[in-house]
């Protein structure tokens, strides 16, 4: 059973909401919500934290993060060394965040895309898995880029 950290500001109530129930009930996955629990104005970089941290110490999780358009959460997941986070508009793009990126963290907007969007989002997402390959050569200077800028 994949285990997945999910979490959203204000915007990302309702979408994330439908999402948990989509990756419980379709996707058979575990999920573990670290918020936000309501529409109580909240910052997005509080959350990518708590999703990225988790996501970190457990190797074989993933994370999803979801605010208005994604942007911020992907800008501030992707601040974390060792997260690579994807902003996934349809269903192509989260298929290639994983298989050619390794994608740990998938963002999406919940002002961006609709219901539907989503779920075919995470499908693709979920069901995907790294090719390998030439893209491993790829992580492999992006690692190196992490290593030179956080140190």
């Amino acid at each position: 059973m994949k285990k997945i950290f999910i979490g959203g500001d204000h915007a990302a109530i309702e979408m994330k909401s439908a999402a948990i129930a989509y990756l419980r009930n379709t996707l058979a996955c575990e999920i573990i919500d670290v918020g936000a629990y309501d529409g109580e104005r909240v910052d997005y970089p509080d959350y990518a934290a708590k999703v990225c941290v988790e996501v970190l110490k457990d190797k074989e999780a993933s994370g999803i993060l979801i605010c208005g358009t994604g942007i911020g959460m992907s800008i501030a997941a992707n601040k974390h060394k060792g997260v690579r986070a994807a902003l996934a508009h349809n269903s192509y793009e989260a298929q290639m965040a994983r298989e050619h990126n390794d994608a740990n963290v998938l963002c999406l907007g919940a002002r961006t895309i609709g219901l539907g969007t989503m779920e075919s989002v995470l499908d693709f997402w979920i069901r995907a898995s790294f090719a390998g390959g030439r893209h491993s050569a790829r992580l492999e200077k992006i690692a190196k880029l992490e290593d030179k800028c956080f140190s």
